[in-house]
């Protein structure tokens, strides 16, 4: 096994030199768009919706964790899915899978039913996600996969932007007709996926045999593979995490309104926009490794001062400037860190190999930091106040970075696997 101190397995490219994107890959960001519109559409009214049957905040707080709850559990099964079946027929079932469960939540009749059918729209988004991760590890060239990922990840971003704004519009229809819609835009999604992704490309050839399954095992001695998911489970705490469910209550806590907690998000999501679209080719020029720890350090630090906003003292135009310009920033950490840790997933699989049990696991970590970020920074929060609570949040960020510091480049280290 390779160590820091070794030579690189390939010589890097000279500069200038890229692979160019395959067609196939752009089907699949077109489909990122509609999925992650629809998916915008669908949050504004979700917990309005839950607590028109007649149940309590926090009832209506569990329907929005019972999505990703469904999604961690179920990330293991996914993985088998697509090593046994390929990654095509897994992504359509998952796409059709939420489509059902987008219906079955428009004509829910009691809060158990929309529990259980919006937990159950989880499982098809495990099954589509770790598919999506494994075409693009399949179809992206080795100095393409930065790109790629910011051009997925900036499809979900837009798209995830563009959705609440529709919802808005459309929950003037009733709260129903927003989950009928992404049900729709899901099975438009699969059609453009089904025709996109069915040529040959996706096929082995004749005198080929089928491509070797990567088992967990090999990836986990491979000291990229574990900062990775160290570092993805302080991307998934800080970003689909405390970002989206703490953060909101910063903001409302710095000035009483509503417009606030929607502003600090778009400030975020705007920095992390613009990020991905430069973030994608530095990584394929300079590497993976800079990129996250740069990335890392940035929304540490940015996460850990946000509690500054309520600091005694400060006025609340003041505090205000803080929770934007700091949101902006770690906004700017993210657009980092995301096209980078999933380049380099896709270095130590490789093109010639299945992984979809490793990349099920990396899809764990980042659910489990999200799942677990909030609940621990809302009990510090309570307990300490939001100065604290930001801070542990900067710290955990700052310990992803820590098997960073010793991995070696992927780029260059895993080049030989395609």
């Amino acid at each position: 096994m390779a160590t820091p101190a070794d030579p690189p397995t390939t010589a890097p490219d000279p500069p200038g030199v890229r692979d160019p994107i395959p067609r196939e890959i752009w089907v699949l960001v077109g489909a990122a768009f509609v999925i992650a519109i629809g998916f915008g559409i669908v949050s504004p009214v979700l917990p309005a919706y839950a607590r028109s049957f007649d149940v309590g905040v926090a009832a209506a707080s569990v329907i929005v964790s019972a999505f990703a709850f469904f999604r961690l559990v179920f990330a293991p099964a996914g993985g088998l899915l697509v090593g046994r079946f390929g990654e095509r027929p897994i992504y359509l079932a998952g796409l059709l899978v939420v489509a059902a469960s987008s219906f079955a939540t428009a004509f829910a009749q009691s809060y158990g039913q929309l529990l259980l059918f919006r937990g159950l729209g989880g499982v098809g988004s495990t099954m589509f996600t770790i598919s999506a991760m494994a075409l693009l590890v399949r179809l992206a060239p080795l100095r393409a996969r930065g790109r790629v990922s910011s051009a997925y990840g900036s499809a979900f971003l837009i798209g995830g932007m563009v959705g609440p704004v529709l919802g808005g519009l459309l929950a003037g229809w009733g709260m129903r007709a927003p989950f009928i819609v992404y049900g729709v835009a899901l099975v438009l999604a699969a059609g453009v996926v089904a025709v996109g992704l069915g040529g040959a490309r996706l096929r082995p050839a004749p005198d080929r045999s089928e491509r070797p399954t990567m088992a967990l095992a090999e990836a986990w001695r491979s000291p990229v593979y574990r900062a990775v998911l160290v570092s993805g489970a302080a991307n998934g705490w800080t970003n689909f995490g405390v970002r989206m469910a703490v953060l909101p209550l910063l903001a409302i806590a710095v000035l009483d309104q509503t417009w606030v907690a929607g502003a600090v998000l778009a400030v975020g999501a705007v920095g992390t926009a613009a990020t991905l679209q430069v973030s994608g080719r530095l990584t394929d020029r300079l590497g993976r490794r800079p990129l996250v720890l740069v990335g890392l350090i940035t929304m540490g630090v940015s996460m850990a001062l946000l509690g500054q906003a309520l600091r005694p003292g400060l006025s609340t135009t003041a505090g205000l400037a803080v929770l934007f310009v700091l949101s902006l920033v770690s906004g700017v950490g993210a657009g980092m860190v995301n096209p980078a840790q999933q380049a380099a997933v896709a270095d130590v699989i490789g093109n010639q190999r299945n992984g979809g049990k490793v990349l099920s696991t990396f899809q764990m970590s980042q659910d489990g930091g999200a799942i677990a970020g909030p609940i621990l920074i809302g009990l510090i929060a309570d307990a300490a106040g939001f100065g604290w609570a930001f801070g542990v949040t900067g710290l955990v960020c700052l310990l992803g970075t820590l098997l960073w510091w010793r991995a070696p480049e992927p780029l260059t280290l895993h080049a030989e696997v395609d």
